[in-house]
């Protein structure tokens, strides 16, 4: 008998409604014969409600007590699915991270999958239940509950897919996956499939379909993952190991991200210790980084260039302040107004051109560009946030996307 993890997001599960129809579609996968395993998300935005509830008591809540009440959210959509489920004639368990055995590290908000005791969740499923598991959460070796941060119900359901040895459906409120984005170009075409690889350049690059987490634990351990309509019945799109066919499509994608911080820091004295000290206070201060960019050295000083999200905005003006006073002829420059535009393809690994194609588009349209990064199978480019959707429409026209 195959186990399948069903994962529902919170637009799938937004309201009680949606609950009751999403507890048919899992009857009728559970008349097939499989062991059903169900994650849900939060109802709604019923997170980001409860973040709001803590800023009405502190602008910054002890971390710990944000998971503990953050966690409720998904404890409210599994208890009323396996209310739905056993309406409709079927056994059912509902069980937190903890109870479903996920352990985690110690980091609150941002926690990260040690590993599964997959143990209750197995006995249940022997019982012939469908097992129904609070996604997003888990809990530390010293019994504290966690959250898993940004897209943690998919990386729960890959992970305890792996660990069951089953396969995954992440349910969502799109079609699948596509090229584009269809609020961009409405003409967009669904992805049938797509390389693991590919899925982790597009949602590292804006894609938001899919958490990179997520796909990354699919790839470690061969969990083929289907993304779907929880809404209707049409075939999704299935992210998999690259296969030898994957290469006659150029390019899969194109993604863009438009909360990007582009930050220039001039005149730097062309040492490596001053550019590794730089980044380590951006490392010491936990901002990510993207894209950088450095000048060859002029008068014995360089520029570099680096992008980052603008939610660092403050951290980086208050470092770059204290490290003009430490070396005087520095200067620093924030544009907020730039996003990401990303081009994603297994196919530039054996065809030629694609990288002279799209820089002769960006050119003869007169979209300018401030970085360039390449990858093996990716090419990124940093241009003005206006251009977005122009860009967007015009490598899609080109690579029939």
């Amino acid at each position: 008998m195959a186990t399948v993890v069903m994962k529902f997001g919170g637009t799938s599960v937004g309201d009680t409604d949606k609950i009751v129809n999403i507890a048919k579609r899992i009857k009728e996968k559970k008349n097939h014969g499989d062991n059903i395993v169900v994650v849900v998300s939060a109802m709604g935005k019923t997170t980001n409600n409860l973040i709001e509830l803590s800023k009405e008591i502190t602008d910054k809540p002890d971390k710990r007590d944000l998971d503990m009440l953050m966690a409720t959210g998904e404890q409210i959509s599994i208890s009323l699915m396996s209310m739905a489920l056993k309406q409709l004639g079927l056994d059912s368990i509902s069980l937190t991270g903890i109870q479903a055995g996920i352990v985690t590290t110690n980091d609150h908000t941002r926690a990260k999958i040690n590993n599964i005791n997959p143990e209750n969740i197995v006995n249940h499923l022997d019982e012939d239940k469908v097992v129904v598991i609070a996604g997003f959460q888990g809990g530390s070796d010293d019994g504290s509950i966690t959250t898993l941060g940004r897209g943690g119900s998919d990386t729960s359901a890959v992970a305890l897919a792996a660990s069951l040895g089953g396969s995954c459906e992440i349910y969502t409120d799109v079609n699948g996956i596509y090229g584009v984005d269809p609020r961009i170009v409405p003409s967009a075409k669904k992805l049938d499939y797509i390389s693991y690889d590919e899925m982790m350049e597009l949602a590292s690059r804006g894609a938001r379909v899919m958490e990179t987490r997520a796909v990354e634990l699919g790839q470690k351990y061969n969990v083929e993952i289907l993304v779907a309509n929880s809404h209707n019945t049409e075939a999704g799109t299935i992210i998999k190991e690259m296969e030898d066919n994957m290469e006659t499509r150029v390019i899969t994608g194109v993604t863009t991200l438009k909360d990007c911080l582009m930050v220039s820091v001039r005149n730097l004295p062309f040492e490596a210790s001053h550019v590794a000290d730089l980044f380590n206070q951006l490392s010491v201060r936990k901002i990510s980084i993207d894209m950088i960019s450095q000048t060859a050295p002029h008068n014995n000083l360089v520029d570099v260039s680096f992008t980052t999200t603008k939610e660092y905005t403050e951290d980086i003006i208050d470092l770059l302040e204290n490290l003009k006073q430490e070396l005087g002829n520095i200067e620093f420059y924030l544009n907020p107004n730039l996003a990401k535009l990303s081009v994603v393809g297994i196919g530039m690994i054996s065809q030629h051109g694609v990288a002279s194609d799209i820089f002769e588009l960006l050119s003869t349209n007169g979209i300018v560009y401030y970085q360039v990064t390449t990858s093996e199978i990716s090419i990124s480019y940093t241009i003005k946030e206006q251009d977005v959707a122009k860009a967007t429409k015009i490598l899609a026209e080109h690579f029939e996307l």
